[in-house]
């Protein structure tokens, strides 16, 4: 089994996404880079009229990480089915398994509120929602860093674009790359500006959701979906599916 090629090839890309995140985490920790979250949230909070909030958060829902969970393991089951292979169904999987195993926990870990969290519950002082490791706080109030919305957003578009490809071709259908593209890239693009612009989340609790997800995304691309290894009640049910898109 090989891992497929990425663009931009190689590991050092995802290297500099790990360095990066690591780099953007520990600025915040020593109370880096306070000054421009603080910016871009007043300059958000001064320029929301009604309409815009409205439609900033209904763009916002395509972040949703629950509904896209379930859009992603029904394209899979429904590809399966088609194909009489259970190899679809791996990719959602998996991907809930990474999501599940990093988004969570870096919230809970890094203990950030959220900008609105001077104004709603539990009421801190401004000042006092910028800084990280907040663990004083109840859970509930501190898991802002990094944006689940963001992150959820790159990892489930990229395993819906991967399906719909193949799902198509069983009805003769072809998927145009650019359209493949589209899903995987404007949507986590939407999500990204809206949570921030609503004030949901910092702007680099967002670009630090940017660069998990991005890592989560390509880690996903690798994997050769067609040759991952199957028990032996399962091999007669590996039909390859990617290659058929």
């Amino acid at each position: 089994m090989r891992w497929r090629p990425v663009r931009p090839a190689g590991w050092g890309y995802d290297g500099l996404l790990l360095a990066a995140l690591v780099g953007l985490t520990v600025a915040l920790a020593t109370d880096h880079l306070f000054g421009i979250d603080r910016a871009v949230a007043d300059w958000a909070d001064a320029h929301r009229p009604t309409a815009a909030y409205w439609i900033a958060r209904a763009l916002n829902l395509l972040g949703q990480g629950t509904p896209l969970t379930l859009l992603a393991a029904a394209l899979g089951v429904l590809l399966a089915v088609r194909l009489r292979s259970v190899r679809p169904v791996l990719p959602p999987v998996v991907a809930f398994g990474l999501t599940y195993l990093t988004i969570g926990p870096l919230k809970v870990w890094t203990a950030r509120p959220a900008p609105s969290a001077s104004v709603k519950p539990p009421f801190l002082p401004p000042e006092q929602t910028l800084p990280l490791f907040q663990h004083d706080l109840p859970v509930g109030y501190a898991q802002s860093y990094p944006s689940g919305h963001v992150a959820n957003a790159l990892v489930w578009y990229g395993v819906i674009a991967l399906l719909l490809a193949p799902l198509l071709g069983t009805v003769g259908r072809r998927m145009p790359r650019l359209l493949v593209t589209a899903v995987r890239v404007a949507p986590p693009l939407v999500v990204l500006t809206t949570t921030t612009y609503l004030g949901w989340h910092w702007l680099t609790d967002s670009v630090a959701g940017l660069l998990l997800g991005l890592l989560l995304d390509r880690l996903l691309r690798r994997v050769p979906w067609d040759d991952v290894p199957l028990p032996g009640r399962l091999r007669n049910r590996g039909r390859p599916f990617t290659s058929t898109a």
